[in-house]
């Protein structure tokens, strides 16, 4: 009788030789997609969700406690804490802020947390989640990262903590902002979710502040389908992320765990009895984020691939810049903050203001060759149905802001496109150039 084993490696042969009879439709311009982003695999990744399935551990298990490791050495941080999404890393970010284990560093509700009003909304959301307060400033074109000055006008009395996206993969000035963290005695909260393997001054973004957020959405730089995850170097605020993820309990056993404290049943906390089990003993007011071990089964197989992802989302993104640059007097290409090295998510374009076209003509020329466009997310976050009647404070008229809702757009860069893809692309930016000339 064959061992389990035995009987395993089989099944990952079979799906290895699956994987490998799939052959992929050869690429026709102008009849295939030109996708902005996807998920790019092979078998490896497939054998890895299959490995975990057999297991039928149905939580975070073997995997996750593998996938968290293999993280925070990646991106040089002590701690990484796996979750169900990218927002939902936010979220806890955020939340972990308000824990009252923080003493009169936490965050109360009326506090004001500074960030820019151009962007994706769950930077946003957890700050009013939190009934906290939104500061909203602009930010600059080209980089389409925080206006450092107006975030430095932008500190008041109340203003308790910054948040802020590392936007398409491009650092923001790091530098400069902790600058107004250390000054103010401020906490900072590092969106990576798409910037993940940027580097600022050769560090990876997400270990300056005291937290940080990833996502594993099958748009990113690697993918397990759902996924996300908080990182930090802090030991106390990993803990308090910790148990808000996990329903708010006070205890740090890993699922399928007991009495990793040595305690379980020697806890003395608020008017529990002595003893309480601490299992069920609840510190905040929490929720259950946590993801199944399927999902960081995945992980782990990407983040073998993650370092040649992130090298061909930069040549991508070099192939675009060089083939775009004759083109620069309608359209405004985009500039890596100094000092940074971006892992870029897309590539953002802003339509001059004196182009003899607007952005509707250029994206509508290249959706109609299958080429897809996406905006700056939610563009001025301030004009979305959302934040109507919504309690928060604006610094600056948020022109370029505004700017970005209506002329800009990004196209892909991620590893699935091929250079006949990217050849494609620029050639449609001539056809249509071309096109003006003739009118």
């Amino acid at each position: 009788m064959r061992d389990e084993a035995e009987i395993r490696g089989q099944i990952f042969e079979l799906v290895r030789e699956l994987q490998n009879s799939r052959k992929k439709d050869a690429f026709k311009a102008g009849e295939s997609s030109v996708p902005y982003a996807g998920r790019v695999y092979d078998h490896e990744d497939v054998n890895h969700l299959i490995d975990a399935s057999l297991d039928f551990w149905l939580t975070a298990g073997r995997y996750a406690r593998q996938f968290e490791s293999e993280f925070s050495e990646f991106v040089g941080a002590k701690h990484t804490l796996l979750t169900n999404s990218g927002s939902s890393a936010n979220l806890l970010a955020l939340s972990a802020l308000t824990s009252p284990k923080l003493g009169d560093r936490r965050l109360r509700p009326g506090d004001e947390v500074l960030t820019v009003a151009s962007g994706f909304p769950t930077t946003v959301n957890p700050i009013l989640q939190n009934n906290l307060v939104p500061v909203f400033v602009d930010v600059d074109l080209k980089t389409y990262n925080v206006n450092v000055n107006q975030m430095r006008a932008a500190i008041g009395p109340k203003t308790r903590a910054i948040m802020l996206a590392h936007t398409l993969g491009n650092p923001f000035n790091i530098e400069a902002v902790m600058e107004l963290v250390n000054e103010h005695e401020l906490w900072l909260v590092e969106d990576c979710c798409d910037a993940l393997g940027a580097l600022y001054k050769r560090q990876h973004v997400g270990t300056f502040g005291h937290l940080a957020t990833a996502s594993f959405y099958p748009a990113h730089h690697m993918t397990m389908g759902e996924g996300g995850a908080v990182f930090c170097s802090d030991k106390r605020l990993a803990r308090i992320v910790e148990s808000f993820r996990d329903w708010g309990r006070d205890c740090w056993c890993p699922p399928g765990q007991d009495n990793s404290c040595g305690k379980r049943f020697d806890w003395q906390i608020g008017d529990l009895p002595r003893g309480y089990d601490h299992k069920y003993i609840y510190s905040h007011i929490g929720y259950n984020l946590k993801a199944t071990d399927m999902q960081a089964a995945i992980g782990v197989a990407q983040m073998k691939k993650l370092p040649g992802f992130i090298a061909d989302r930069r040549a991508n993104f070099k192939r675009l810049y060089l083939g775009l640059s004759e083109y620069q007097d309608a359209l405004i290409l985009p500039e890596a903050t100094e000092h940074s090295n971006p892992s870029w998510f897309g590539f953002p374009i802003t339509i001059r203001d004196k182009a003899p076209f607007s952005r509707a003509e250029i994206v509508g020329h290249l959706e109609k060759s299958k080429i897809a466009t996406r905006m700056l997310f939610g563009g001025n976050l301030l004009r979305q149905p959302l934040y109507k009647d919504r309690e928060y404070r604006v610094v600056g008229d948020l022109k370029n802001s505004d700017r970005i809702m209506t002329d800009m757009f990004w196209i892909g860069v991620y590893p699935g496109l091929t250079e006949e893809m990217v050849s494609f692309i620029l050639s449609q930016f001539r056809q249509f150039f071309d096109g003006l000339a003739l009118r």
